[in-house]
Protein backbone atom coordinates (compact mmCIF):
# COMPACT_ATOMS: atom_id res chain seq x y z
CA UNK A 1 0.00 0.00 0.00
CA UNK A 2 1.28 3.44 -0.40
CA UNK A 3 1.46 6.19 1.36
CA UNK A 4 -1.33 8.14 -0.48
CA UNK A 5 -3.74 5.18 0.32
CA UNK A 6 -2.15 4.88 3.49
CA UNK A 7 -3.58 8.70 4.06
CA UNK A 8 -6.87 7.97 2.33
CA UNK A 9 -7.17 5.27 5.16
CA UNK A 10 -6.50 7.32 8.01
CA UNK A 11 -8.82 10.63 6.66
CA UNK A 12 -11.81 7.77 6.42
CA UNK A 13 -11.28 6.94 9.85
CA UNK A 14 -11.06 10.55 10.81
CA UNK A 15 -14.40 11.77 9.17
CA UNK A 16 -15.87 8.59 11.29
CA UNK A 17 -15.37 9.65 13.99
CA UNK A 18 -16.36 13.18 13.12
CA UNK A 19 -19.19 12.15 11.84
CA UNK A 20 -20.17 9.78 14.59
CA UNK A 21 -19.78 12.27 17.28
CA UNK A 22 -21.91 14.89 14.99
CA UNK A 23 -24.91 11.87 15.18
CA UNK A 24 -24.30 11.69 18.80
CA UNK A 25 -24.73 15.87 19.47
CA UNK A 26 -27.51 15.40 17.35
CA UNK A 27 -29.34 12.98 19.57
CA UNK A 28 -28.00 15.18 22.65
CA UNK A 29 -29.23 17.96 22.00
CA UNK A 30 -32.38 17.02 19.80
CA UNK A 31 -32.35 19.94 17.36
CA UNK A 32 -34.39 17.68 14.78
CA UNK A 33 -38.00 16.33 13.70
CA UNK A 34 -38.46 12.63 13.09
CA UNK A 35 -40.26 14.23 9.86
CA UNK A 36 -37.45 15.67 8.54
CA UNK A 37 -36.30 14.28 4.90
CA UNK A 38 -32.51 13.04 4.29
CA UNK A 39 -30.81 16.41 3.18
CA UNK A 40 -32.08 17.90 6.64
CA UNK A 41 -30.55 15.19 8.60
CA UNK A 42 -27.64 15.62 6.36
CA UNK A 43 -26.83 19.21 6.90
CA UNK A 44 -27.53 18.93 10.73
CA UNK A 45 -24.51 16.47 10.48
CA UNK A 46 -22.70 18.50 8.25
CA UNK A 47 -23.20 21.64 10.29
CA UNK A 48 -22.12 19.84 13.92
CA UNK A 49 -19.27 18.18 12.15
CA UNK A 50 -18.04 21.62 11.03
CA UNK A 51 -18.91 23.42 14.73
CA UNK A 52 -16.44 20.40 15.78
CA UNK A 53 -13.32 21.44 17.53
CA UNK A 54 -11.50 18.00 16.27
CA UNK A 55 -12.82 18.57 12.22
CA UNK A 56 -10.13 21.80 13.18
CA UNK A 57 -7.84 20.19 15.00
CA UNK A 58 -7.46 17.61 12.04
CA UNK A 59 -8.17 19.87 9.29
CA UNK A 60 -10.82 18.62 7.60
CA UNK A 61 -13.86 20.36 6.13
CA UNK A 62 -17.09 18.65 5.52
CA UNK A 63 -19.27 19.87 2.69
CA UNK A 64 -23.23 18.73 1.95
CA UNK A 65 -24.81 17.93 -1.92
CA UNK A 66 -21.92 18.16 -3.18
CA UNK A 67 -21.95 17.50 -7.22
CA UNK A 68 -19.02 14.95 -8.60
CA UNK A 69 -17.29 16.40 -11.96
CA UNK A 70 -14.70 13.57 -13.29
CA UNK A 71 -13.59 15.28 -16.66
CA UNK A 72 -14.26 18.55 -18.54
CA UNK A 73 -14.08 17.37 -21.84
CA UNK A 74 -16.54 17.28 -24.29
CA UNK A 75 -19.43 19.14 -21.79
CA UNK A 76 -22.49 21.07 -23.13
CA UNK A 77 -24.71 23.80 -21.60
CA UNK A 78 -26.33 22.91 -18.85
CA UNK A 79 -23.90 19.77 -17.84
CA UNK A 80 -23.79 20.58 -14.11
CA UNK A 81 -27.26 20.31 -13.72
CA UNK A 82 -27.24 16.54 -14.30
CA UNK A 83 -24.18 15.97 -12.56
CA UNK A 84 -23.90 12.94 -9.58
CA UNK A 85 -24.70 14.99 -6.15
CA UNK A 86 -23.24 12.72 -3.41
CA UNK A 87 -24.39 13.73 0.23
CA UNK A 88 -21.01 14.01 2.02
CA UNK A 89 -17.66 15.53 0.76
CA UNK A 90 -15.42 15.40 3.40
CA UNK A 91 -11.93 17.04 2.23
CA UNK A 92 -8.01 18.11 3.63
CA UNK A 93 -4.99 19.23 1.98
CA UNK A 94 -1.60 17.82 3.25
CA UNK A 95 1.35 18.10 1.22
CA UNK A 96 0.56 19.69 -1.51
CA UNK A 97 -2.50 17.22 -2.60
CA UNK A 98 -6.40 17.28 -1.42
CA UNK A 99 -7.83 14.17 0.36
CA UNK A 100 -11.72 13.34 -0.41
CA UNK A 101 -13.59 10.86 2.03
CA UNK A 102 -17.36 10.49 0.73
CA UNK A 103 -20.65 9.64 2.44
CA UNK A 104 -23.84 8.86 1.07
CA UNK A 105 -27.06 8.46 3.15
CA UNK A 106 -30.74 7.15 3.29
CA UNK A 107 -33.35 7.29 5.13
CA UNK A 108 -34.33 3.93 6.62
CA UNK A 109 -37.51 2.60 8.50
CA UNK A 110 -38.15 -0.91 9.23
CA UNK A 111 -41.39 -1.71 7.94
CA UNK A 112 -40.77 0.45 4.45
CA UNK A 113 -39.73 -1.66 1.99
CA UNK A 114 -38.94 1.11 -0.27
CA UNK A 115 -36.72 3.10 1.75
CA UNK A 116 -34.49 0.02 1.80
CA UNK A 117 -34.66 -0.81 -1.71
CA UNK A 118 -33.77 3.22 -1.91
CA UNK A 119 -30.41 2.49 0.44
CA UNK A 120 -29.56 -0.35 -2.06
CA UNK A 121 -30.05 1.08 -5.30
CA UNK A 122 -29.53 4.78 -4.97
CA UNK A 123 -27.42 4.36 -2.08
CA UNK A 124 -25.02 1.24 -2.32
CA UNK A 125 -25.56 0.64 -6.18
CA UNK A 126 -24.22 4.36 -6.96
CA UNK A 127 -20.62 2.81 -5.26
CA UNK A 128 -20.48 -0.59 -6.65
CA UNK A 129 -20.94 1.10 -10.39
CA UNK A 130 -18.50 3.75 -9.68
CA UNK A 131 -20.46 6.19 -10.17
CA UNK A 132 -19.79 7.70 -6.72
CA UNK A 133 -15.71 7.21 -5.64
CA UNK A 134 -15.64 4.89 -2.97
CA UNK A 135 -17.46 5.88 -0.07
CA UNK A 136 -19.52 4.99 3.51
CA UNK A 137 -23.29 4.68 3.76
CA UNK A 138 -25.22 6.38 6.04
CA UNK A 139 -28.23 5.05 7.09
CA UNK A 140 -30.44 7.40 9.03
CA UNK A 141 -33.13 5.26 11.17
CA UNK A 142 -36.55 6.99 11.97
CA UNK A 143 -39.19 3.90 12.65
CA UNK A 144 -38.06 0.78 14.35
CA UNK A 145 -35.41 -1.07 15.27
CA UNK A 146 -31.52 -1.24 13.43
CA UNK A 147 -31.12 -5.21 13.38
CA UNK A 148 -34.47 -5.67 11.74
CA UNK A 149 -34.52 -3.15 9.32
CA UNK A 150 -30.51 -4.75 8.93
CA UNK A 151 -32.08 -7.88 8.00
CA UNK A 152 -34.73 -6.21 5.55
CA UNK A 153 -32.12 -5.21 3.38
CA UNK A 154 -30.06 -8.34 3.41
CA UNK A 155 -33.19 -10.21 3.06
CA UNK A 156 -33.66 -8.39 -0.54
CA UNK A 157 -29.87 -8.20 -1.38
CA UNK A 158 -30.16 -12.48 -0.86
CA UNK A 159 -33.72 -12.51 -3.45
CA UNK A 160 -31.62 -10.08 -5.70
CA UNK A 161 -29.21 -12.85 -5.90
CA UNK A 162 -26.57 -11.05 -3.94
CA UNK A 163 -25.62 -12.97 -1.01
CA UNK A 164 -21.84 -11.89 -1.12
CA UNK A 165 -23.22 -8.37 -0.99
CA UNK A 166 -24.84 -8.53 2.75
CA UNK A 167 -24.32 -6.22 5.86
CA UNK A 168 -22.76 -7.91 8.45
CA UNK A 169 -22.26 -6.42 11.87
CA UNK A 170 -18.53 -5.56 12.71
CA UNK A 171 -17.52 -4.11 15.99
CA UNK A 172 -16.62 -0.37 16.22
CA UNK A 173 -15.62 1.28 19.18
CA UNK A 174 -17.59 4.27 18.17
CA UNK A 175 -20.89 2.95 16.80
CA UNK A 176 -22.93 -0.17 17.71
CA UNK A 177 -24.78 -0.09 14.77
CA UNK A 178 -22.40 -0.49 12.28
CA UNK A 179 -21.89 -2.85 9.45
CA UNK A 180 -19.68 -3.68 6.47
CA UNK A 181 -20.44 -5.07 3.05
CA UNK A 182 -18.09 -6.58 0.57
CA UNK A 183 -18.46 -6.28 -3.07
CA UNK A 184 -16.53 -7.91 -5.91
CA UNK A 185 -15.98 -4.74 -7.79
CA UNK A 186 -14.76 -2.26 -4.67
CA UNK A 187 -14.02 -4.33 -1.86
CA UNK A 188 -15.07 -3.26 1.52
CA UNK A 189 -18.47 -1.08 1.89
CA UNK A 190 -19.07 0.49 5.58
CA UNK A 191 -22.55 1.28 6.85
CA UNK A 192 -23.06 3.03 9.64
CA UNK A 193 -26.56 3.12 10.62
CA UNK A 194 -27.76 6.30 12.76
CA UNK A 195 -30.60 5.86 15.47
CA UNK A 196 -33.06 8.63 15.51
CA UNK A 197 -36.00 6.83 16.87
CA UNK A 198 -35.59 7.47 20.34
CA UNK A 199 -36.63 11.15 20.67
Amino acid sequence: MNYRQEYLKALEKDCIELVVNAYNTAITDKKYKIDWLENDFSELLGYYVNESPLSLKKRITCKTENKLLSELENKKKGFADKLPRIDFVYFKIWKENRFHCYMEAKRLKQKNSNLKRSYINEGMQRYISKKYPIGCMLGYLLEGQSSETIKGINIMLKKDKRETEILNHKQNKLLENYYESNHSEIGIMKHLIFDFTEF
